[in-house]
């Protein structure tokens, strides 16, 4: 979501389709790519990955994004499984 106070994970949402997704808060305007640019600096540095390892194949110009990460998937997963904790 866009021109939040801070870059972090704001929790989960479920669409009427009853599908998951990761709800990510990013200060940056959506305007020429810096939002998208800040949500993969945000998600490399939390999963200690390399910015190219993750990429935007879907919904690039929507909120709701589906991206592919490249790499080990160990340290995504716990990463994620910290967050989803985090919100409990």
């Amino acid at each position: 979501m866009p021109n939040s106070s801070c870059c972090q994970v704001g929790g989960i949402f479920t669409n009427v389709r009853g599908e998951e997704f990761l709800k990510i808060n990013v200060v940056s305007v959506p305007e020429k790519g810096k939002a998208n640019e800040e949500l993969l600096k945000f998600l490399a540095k939390s999963f200690r990955i390399a910015k190219s390892a993750i990429e935007i194949v879907a919904g690039e110009t929507d909120r709701c994004k589906k991206l592919r990460i490249t790499g080990s998937t160990e340290g995504i997963k716990a990463k994620i499984s910290q967050w989803l904790e985090e919100e409990k």
